[in-house]
């Protein structure tokens, strides 16, 4: 009897029922369902994080990174105006931008020299006129070779509060819109305006599926189980005071947590990862100053479906970058930043708590480990399906922690566009 995968398995993903609280593993391990998501979510109606004003402040500034699987540069033009094109140059398709930032007043591909402006506007062609030999002109382009047909592939961009964010498809609905008017309110709450400070970067490439990270970011009582550092200081508990928010059609969602008990853990020995007898080396790391635009929450975690998280845990700032690398892998690149004003003390506060992330943090550590042995346990039973119904089944907002309902709403979202290319633009249109 044969046990060829081919054999058992449907093309797509097989799922219990029209609910989403059962999620086959398929929906990890399969490469054509990843080519259709990369075509669906990230590259078709979608906006996607490219990065912070603040990374290319002078014209000419660049910075290359990808939306979804592609290759884009974000660049400065001289009039202060921000691009973003495609890596791929117009003549024979090279990735002509290596260099991960840089300054350049000309974009040039090294490998037949077709010079482009910072908006990617074709101007120069080498040997366009051919070249004169004893009286002859020798090859060149054709008379009718017009430059303005040639330019890079310009994305659509959009830019709030000093982020900006990049869509190939110059229908997207507006970005707020994207958002919806509740995450756009934390999403405000954070980059109000204020001039952001570049603080640094962290880079990994974990070896798991890219919505797993979206789903650890959704999922907000595992923090508290996890992560020894979180329970044994108190900085995440699944007690906090909290709220979980979503917008309208389930896909970006706010995970809402005020520090109580004076930041102390109490008596949690139920919960393993809990280390009374833990004492940090350097108080310093909980040297947390409250700061008036937090309004109240001391961490506030919004996920942005499918490319990006906007982190505040306490004094710590970041966006977290996700970047598919096949249906296995994901690069994963944290920028850490501050704020023009903020003090020295406070820049040195936020370089010290932004310990706990990246590839090596106190936490951060622990979730791509996870995501490394979730992957692995999908592959080796692809045809299994995990559950997440705790807090029921259903999906909806909530005021406690104790609930996989995020997580039920981004998988809802997914089945209407994987199954029915349903976007916002379909439902407007009828």
């Amino acid at each position: 009897m044969s046990s060829e995968p081919h054999t058992i398995f449907p093309a797509q993903a097989r799922w219990e029922g029209p609910g989403t609280s059962r999620i086959p593993f398929k929906v990890y391990t399969d490469e054509a369902l990843h080519r259709k998501e990369l075509e669906r979510f990230f590259y078709q109606k979608h906006w996607c994080y490219v990065g912070l004003e603040a990374e290319i402040p002078n014209a000419g500034d660049f910075k290359r990174t990808a939306i979804g699987e592609r290759s884009v540069v974000m660049v400065r033009d001289a009039g202060g105006g921000i691009n973003v094109i495609e890596n791929v140059c117009a003549h024979r398709g090279m990735q002509f931008c290596r260099e991960r930032s840089g300054n350049r007043k000309e974009l040039v591909c090294p490998y037949h020299q077709w010079n482009y402006s910072l908006k990617g506007e074709l101007q120069g062609v080498p040997f366009r006129r051919g070249v004169k030999q004893d009286g002859k002109v020798h090859g060149g382009m054709p008379a009718d070779f017009d430059p303005a047909e040639h330019s890079l592939n310009k994305l659509k961009v959009a830019t709030r509060g000093g982020v900006v964010f990049a869509s190939f498809d110059h229908g997207v609905e507006p970005f707020e819109d994207f958002l919806g008017p509740e995450i756009l309110a934390y999403f405000d709450r954070l980059f109000d305006g204020r001039k952001l400070t570049l603080l640094g970067y962290n880079r990994q490439r974990i070896p798991g599926n890219w919505k797993l990270m979206q789903e650890n970011i959704k999922d907000p009582y595992h923090p508290g189980l996890l992560h020894t550092w979180f329970v044994t200081f108190g900085l995440w508990r699944a007690d906090n005071k909290s709220e979980l928010t979503m917008d309208a059609r389930h896909r970006h969602a706010a995970m809402v947590s005020t520090r109580g008990q004076a930041g102390k853990a109490g008596q949690v020995t139920q919960v393993s990862s809990f280390k009374e007898s833990m004492q940090l080396e350097d108080p310093r790391f909980l040297d947390i100053v409250p700061e008036p635009w937090w309004g109240g929450p001391t961490a506030v975690m919004m996920t942005l479906f499918p490319s990006v998280i906007l982190q505040q845990q306490v004094n710590s700032v970041s966006t977290r970058h996700i970047q598919p690398a096949g249906h296995g892998a994901f690069d994963f690149v944290w920028t850490h930043f501050g704020f023009a004003d903020d003090t020295e003390e406070m820049t040195q506060r936020r370089l010290r708590q932004a310990n706990l992330f990246g590839p090596a943090g106190f936490v951060s550590a622990d979730d791509g480990e996870v995501i490394e042995f979730s992957q692995q346990g999908f592959e080796q039973k692809p045809f299994h399906r995990a559950l997440a119904e705790l807090g029921g089944r259903e999906v909806g907002n909530t005021d406690h922690m104790v609930t996989e309902t995020l997580i039920r709403g981004m998988y809802q979202y997914w089945r209407e566009v994987m199954e029915h290319g349903d976007a916002p633009q379909d439902k407007a249109g009828g």
